[in-house]
């Protein structure tokens, strides 16, 4: 029996974020102007964007699935595969280069165990290197997931893995949204 698109996201996606798309999508004169919306949705859901979930997005705006893949291939955020449990972002934006982002990354890179643009072996994080995270006059700035870390010099990256390895084990982490000027904030 051959499935249709729109159910294979279905087995995997929450029945809420089913439900929420066609109210995402009336909220628009034209309904593929829903289309980031939606593929925001799947990927707070899901945490990546699939090929099944790209041709039901395509399905409810009236798209085809290669005009989908198009916007998700082009914006940096969405993602097609999953990430580590810790998704690390480092900006190497000219004024957090001129900080030493970029040593930064080559430091985490060893002290995390993982390249960058990669998943750790062991599925614990993801390193990217980001453009602006517009916190130009604190850097080298880290975002880790929803946590913004402020001037993490390179020569620190050793203690800051190390903060970042023991917030696997804390069941509360993310739990709150971080608050500018608080330790989760600045690390």
């Amino acid at each position: 029996m051959h499935e249709s698109p729109s159910s294979a996201p279905a087995r995997a996606l929450k029945p809420e974020t089913l439900a929420r798309a066609p109210g995402i999508v009336a909220q628009y004169p034209q309904k593929r102007s829903a289309t980031m919306p939606l593929l925001h949705l799947v990927q707070e859901d899901r945490g990546h964007i699939t090929k099944e979930d790209m041709h039901w997005v395509a399905e409810l705006v009236g798209v085809t699935p290669m005009q989908v893949l198009e916007v998700v291939t082009f914006y940096p955020m969405f993602r097609q595969h999953p990430i580590g449990r810790r998704h690390v972002r480092v900006c190497r934006t000219l004024s957090c280069a001129l900080r030493g982002s970029y040593a930064l990354m080559e430091n985490l890179e060893k002290s995390l165990n993982c390249p960058r643009g990669e998943t750790s072996p062991d599925g614990d994080f993801t390193l990217e290197f980001v453009e602006c995270i517009a916190d130009c006059g604190c850097g080298p700035v880290v975002h880790v997931d929803a946590s913004m870390h402020e001037n993490v010099r390179p020569e620190d990256a050793d203690k800051f893995a190390a903060q970042l390895k023991a917030t696997l084990k804390d069941p509360a982490y993310g739990q709150h949204p971080p608050v500018p000027g608080t330790p989760e904030w600045n690390g």
